[in-house]
């Protein structure tokens, strides 16, 4: 019975699953991930206001030189892969979720966040969690992606050109093979639609969640090591964790960008 209680310890310092509550407001909880999230958009608001408001030159400089050369390199990017038409359209969405998936990655990295809290009968919650290392979140975002996608394929190829977008048989055929070719497209459609339906959208979400909260716990693992083995792998952790974060925000928006693409492309349905 006696390393029962060694075993409670171990799994206190592990990082829920869940984000904890923190309060409640009319009986909806607010939990700490919730709170880091809305300091996060406080703070994309502040810099862009800061950056641009009053301030705009016609040669940038400081701050309007960064926003314009982040702007302008995802607008090339994103031009670059997808029609000029469908790009006015993803270019904005994806930016933003680039923007802030960036900002919410890093806040795993400030000091205080994950570590800052109170107990509460002998159960630590911290006051802060990075917002993407709650699964609530990244599975909100995907499924905001999934509604626009979608949105996005109908105004492309209306209703009835994305069915045959998706099913249509894409390669030349005569009279008797075609109801072969039917048959064998109308099985890679369904398994595209069950793609574009569930599998990209929970590839996107677990994806991001896995990675960052991941970081999170190991980081939170070598914190409550022995204070110098903690210092010494935290160090080497934190330049890794700051490559991670960086990375799975980009590959969110480019999957994002990647899978409209898909979509929203000319596909001709060849028939016999």
């Amino acid at each position: 019975m006696a390393p029962a209680p060694a075993k409670a310890d171990a799994e206190s310092t592990l990082v829920p699953s869940a984000a904890p509550a923190i309060f409640n407001v009319l009986g909806l909880p607010i939990t700490n991930s919730m709170i880091c999230t809305w300091i996060v958009a406080a703070l994309i608001i502040v810099i862009v206001r800061v950056t641009t408001w009053k301030n705009i030159k016609e040669i940038p400089s400081g701050g309007q030189n960064m926003m314009e050369a982040l702007v302008e390199g995802w607008e090339k990017l994103i031009g670059d892969i997808l029609e000029p038409r469908v790009a006015r359209w993803v270019f904005p969405f994806a930016t933003t979720y680039f923007i802030f998936i960036v900002i919410s990655n890093l806040t795993d990295l400030i000091p205080g966040v994950g570590s800052i809290g109170s107990y509460h009968q002998g159960h630590f919650t911290p006051f802060f969690r990075p917002p993407t290392t709650d699964a609530n979140l990244t599975v909100a975002m995907a499924g905001i992606f999934l509604v626009m996608s979608l949105f996005w394929a109908v105004r492309y190829n209306g209703f009835w050109g994305l069915i045959k977008h998706i099913f249509g048989v894409k390669m030349q055929t005569n009279k008797w093979t075609y109801p072969l070719f039917f048959l064998l497209f109308l099985f890679i459609g369904a398994m595209e639609l069950l793609s574009v339906g569930f599998a990209r959208p929970v590839a996107l979400a677990m994806r991001l969640y896995g990675n960052i909260f991941a970081g999170e716990s190991i980081l939170d693992m070598e914190f409550h090591n022995n204070l110098v083995a903690g210092l010494l792998l935290s160090t080497f952790t934190y330049f890794y964790e700051t490559f991670v974060c960086l990375v799975q925000a980009f590959v969110f928006a480019m999957l994002v960008v990647a899978f409209v693409g898909t979509l929203c492309t000319p596909a001709e349905e060849h028939g016999h």
